[in-house]
């Protein structure tokens, strides 16, 4: 293993002696050992880190909903902490395997468009490939690499060693396979990114992008075989059990059901097509 003796490359970056944020998100639940392996493996290189868990309960290999999700949380984050993120359908293949600096943060995962929502078009990013096999556990697994690959990293990134020290820069990380909505004159064209906890559906059409396109005209929302009529502000604005479009939280359109859960009513998820017109 490497020894965490270098300086961190920005201000903010947490120092050895500091107690460093990892975030963990994946994939993998909460019933099995994994999770627990790889905080384990971090807490062994560095027992003053700070785990925080965004969340394992990503749907199995869905890049995209992870990528949701990490660009969500991401944010509220001070500068220096470290983003582990490991939604990998690709493990074990000539996938590469990154870690990056971005926004003031570090993130480190499969190179399979997870990481870059949540940092954007930042100025200072810096990527590299996991090469340095000494910062890696001595046996690699080829179906667990967020256990002895991601994992190490993460925590000796913690320790304070430089990014450039894990392998030669990156200048053409994967970008998302994110589907972007269709934008017509009188007809947007989009597609639900995303299923919350309580049915609401996520659309990939940005809330005040369509609020620049309407106009301060009336919307209509075809959905399946349902129509729903009017932007809401809130949930409580429908009657309970009823459907409505409102902008959510996170910056884009859902439909939601007031104290009812969207997804199950429409029968659909990620993936379904929806039609916005104006009226």
């Amino acid at each position: 293993m490497g020894t965490g003796s270098q300086k961190p490359q920005i201000a903010g970056v947490p120092s050895p002696s500091s107690r460093p944020i990892i975030t963990l998100l994946t994939d993998f639940g909460t019933r099995d050992a994994y999770v627990a392996a790889m905080k384990g493996v971090i807490l062994g290189l560095n027992p003053r880190a700070v785990l925080v868990d965004v969340t394992h309960e990503v749907p199995a290999q869905d890049v995209v909903a992870g990528a949701f999700i990490l660009a969500q949380a991401a944010p509220y984050f001070p500068p220096g902490t470290i983003h582990l993120a490991v939604v990998d359908p690709g493990v074990g293949t000539g996938r590469r395997a990154l870690a990056a600096l971005a926004r003031g943060q570090f993130w480190v995962g499969p190179d399979n468009g997870l990481l870059p929502w949540a940092w954007g078009s930042s100025p200072d990013l810096t990527v590299v490939s996991l090469t340095a096999t000494n910062y890696f556990r001595p046996q690699v697994s080829a179906t667990f690499h967020g256990r002895d690959l991601f994992a190490p990293v993460a925590a000796h990134l913690s320790l304070g060693v430089d990014l450039l020290s894990f392998g030669p820069p990156v200048p053409d990380p994967l970008p998302l396979p994110f589907p972007a909505a269709v934008w017509n004159p009188g007809k947007i064209e989009g597609q639900i990114i995303y299923v919350d906890h309580f049915g609401n559906l996520v659309s990939n059409v940005p809330a005040a992008e369509l609020q620049a396109w309407l106009q301060n005209r009336g919307l209509t929302v075809r959905l399946g075989s349902h129509t729903i009529s009017g932007l809401a502000a809130t949930y409580e604005d429908a009657a309970p059990g009823e459907l409505l479009a409102v902008s959510g939280s996170h910056g884009y359109l859902e439909i939601a059901c007031n104290q009812d859960h969207a997804a199950r009513r429409l029968g659909l998820g990620r993936g379904a097509t929806l039609e916005l017109l104006r009226s």
